[in-house]
């Protein structure tokens, strides 16, 4: 407990902590969102007011992030929120962390809706494996007129889906439902966009990761099956067939190794104008083909094709 604690003498007793588990870059990124979200205030007001005394709970609340921290809890664990598309979400280990590259995802398919290709009043997105309903809540922002459904396996991400899109208050449809396993849910339903960033890291590959990851991100949402890492893809690929519209878009986020392998299951299922897309880092982690034209009876899952 640290007694009249001023605003700059705490955030030096953070960043002293903080250099023990991560580099100098890091550990400054990290205390800056723990002290925004401690006092309220950007970096230039938290500079103006440095001689301002902590409170009593803002000290509590400071000791129990830095415990925390110090066992490498992601710093969005910490403080239970992750900033996505301009809204600050509710995140806990529940459901992955957004990050910047499915930012870049959700403003490529605004702008398509945008320019006009699939213009048309309140078009229909399904979000596959929502999570924290990041993106289905990133693109209901961009396009208000959307009609947005988002869905995943797990009930706690769901609770969590719904809590964001109250606080924000967007009204998205959520449903409970296992991509490998075909079921009714969505029995009679048409989209013009599928979108989705599936588990794609094969359970052999965990030791690759940070560490911080593998121990507290939900490793449902992470990982596939060693021996299919493109299972859900092929999955979602053949779904699509069933529940796009003609002409409408399946849109993924892939890992950056995977992207042409992503691109040979949509090509092999029909799909055509397939386009990958680099991120902000060069990687080729996106991609979108287009249905065709799909007549006979619903295809069935079959991972062995």
């Amino acid at each position: 407990m640290f007694a009249e604690m001023k605003l700059s003498e705490a955030q030096q007793q953070l960043l002293f902590q903080l250099y023990h588990h991560y580099s100098d870059g890091e550990a400054a990124a990290i205390a800056d969102l723990v002290m925004e979200s401690l006092t309220g205030w950007k970096k230039i007001d938290r500079v103006t007011n440095k001689t301002m005394v902590f409170s009593l709970q803002q000290e509590e609340k400071l000791a129990t992030y830095i415990e925390q921290l110090g066992k490498q809890v992601p710093v969005q664990y910490v403080l239970g929120e992750a900033w996505f598309c301009g809204m600050n979400l509710f995140v806990d280990n529940s459901v992955l962390i957004p990050r910047q590259e499915t930012e870049e995802l959700v403003d490529w398919i605004a702008k398509d809706i945008r320019s006009g290709e699939l213009s048309k009043k309140n078009i229909r997105v399904l979000d596959m494996g929502t999570g924290s309903g990041c993106i289905a809540l990133g693109i209901k922002k961009f396009i208000p007129s959307a009609h947005v459904h988002g869905c995943d396996i797990s009930e706690s991400a769901l609770e969590i889906a719904r809590r964001n899109a109250s606080t924000h208050q967007m009204d998205i449809e959520w449903h409970q439902y296992d991509i490998l396993n075909y079921n009714p849910v969505f029995a009679n339903a048409e989209f013009d966009i599928i979108v989705s960033n599936p588990p794609y890291i094969p359970l052999a590959d965990a030791g690759t990761l940070p560490e911080n990851v593998v121990k507290y991100e939900p490793h449902l949402a992470l990982f596939a099956a060693d021996e299919d890492p493109l299972q859900f893809y092929k999955a979602i690929a053949i779904f699509g067939l069933n529940h796009l519209q003609k002409g409408g878009r399946l849109y993924f986020e892939v890992h950056e190794d995977l992207a042409k392998e992503v691109v040979k299951v949509m090509e092999s299922n029909g799909y055509f104008n397939i386009e990958i897309r680099k991120d902000m880092q060069g990687k080729e982690r996106m991609l979108v083909g287009s249905r065709n034209v799909y007549s006979g009876s619903p295809r069935r899952l079959n991972f062995g094709e």
